[in-house]
């Protein structure tokens, strides 16, 4: 069965899962790299973007795990760029070149309609106006039984944990405190959504964590 699932979302000590000021020299906003950083240098994150080499161990397993049976994404507007408001033109087609590193179906919540765009490698990037719901239901009849990540950015996640439609969420918590930026948890009771701790892991830069969604009786 086709789960939703968030999957090594960075999350600094103070609870920002991206830092303020996003613009196009700062996809990930003033000092949100530093979330990452643990990721960056992996074989999986080496291999996904083109590269080779990179490191193995905890972070690399983790980051691995990130992309096994996943069949669709889904990323907020604020993901796929920092373009705001109606769509200028269709010359922005995401931060990562002609060959973006997904490889399956991407929905993008936004406001605005906009036209699919086909990238090479098996990318296409669709254009979802009408809510998370719909875009879920697209996304899991892309994924065709496998599951679908949520990429972010931390307001897409917060309104799928609000509606209780997350089944697994791995944080990444590295030791970096941002001070202000977009907040992954405000509002947000984890507990009384039904999610548990059910991994725990260390490495020199993270402390992944996973939280898994009790089956509602």
């Amino acid at each position: 069965m086709s789960r939703l699932i968030v999957s090594c979302f960075g999350l600094s000590l103070d609870g920002f899962g991206a830092g303020p000021n996003q613009s196009l020299d700062n996809a990930l906003g003033v000092g949100g790299p530093a979330l990452m950083e643990w990721a960056f240098t992996t074989r999986t994150f080496q291999q996904m973007h083109g590269g080779s080499g990179g490191s193995t161990g905890v972070d690399d397993d983790f980051a691995s795990r990130g992309l096994a049976n996943v069949g669709a994404w889904i990323l907020g507007r604020n993901m796929f760029g920092p373009v705001r408001g109606p769509w200028p033109s269709e010359e922005w087609k995401g931060w990562w070149g002609a060959n973006p590193p997904y490889h399956v179906p991407v929905f993008v919540l936004t406001h605005h309609p906009r036209e699919s765009i086909t990238m090479e490698g098996g990318t296409t990037f669709d254009f979802v106006c009408d809510g998370i719901h719909a875009a879920l239901v697209r996304a899991k009849a892309a994924a065709q039984g496998r599951d679908v990540r949520v990429g972010g950015g931390p307001a897409t996640i917060r309104q799928y944990l609000a509606a209780g439609l997350v089944d697994e969420l791995h944080l990444a918590l590295s030791s970096t405190l941002l001070g202000s930026g977009e907040p992954l948890l405000a509002g947000i009771d984890l507990l009384a959504l039904g999610y548990e701790c059910t991994e725990r892991v260390a490495s020199p830069q993270a402390t992944h964590v996973v939280l898994t969604r009790r089956a509602q009786a």
